[in-house]
């Protein structure tokens, strides 16, 4: 038996009829940290989100209740942020993956947490995951 790791998936592909619903770049400031200023001090953090999306079964519907909204996606990291101080950015980005993969169409979430100034000779340092449906 091989240890070797597959990827089951592709963020966007036409023959599995999988969308890629992203948004990229997001600023927010969250209480996000494990030093006594990250826990009182709002920082700015930078997320990524890349979402596979089950497309329906018609693709040229245009509606929006026939689609996953990268609005609804932005407002629940900001739900999340503001819900008060998380200590690891690996806990926020597991939040962030399980809210998006509460829509059953997501097959596939993968989250970039980014803190740009916590090193100041780093552009950035953070976590990234990938959480697939099962």
């Amino acid at each position: 038996m091989s240890n070797e790791i597959k990827i089951s998936h592709h963020v966007a592909s036409g023959h599995a009829r999988l969308r890629h619903v992203f948004v990229k770049d997001l600023k927010v400031n969250a209480l996000l940290g494990i030093y006594p200023e990250e826990k009182t001090t709002p920082q700015m953090i930078v997320v990524n989100i890349d979402l596979s999306v089950k497309e329906g079964d018609d693709p040229l519907s245009d509606d929006i209740k026939n689609v996953v909204s990268y609005e609804i996606v932005v407002r629940k990291v900001e739900e999340i942020v503001a819900q008060g101080h998380i200590g690891l950015a690996e806990t926020m980005a597991e939040l962030i993956a399980a809210a998006c993969l509460r829509d059953k169409r997501v097959m596939a979430a993968r989250v970039r947490i980014e803190k740009p100034d916590v090193i100041p000779n780093a552009r950035s340092v953070g976590v990234e995951i990938e959480r697939l449906r099962d």
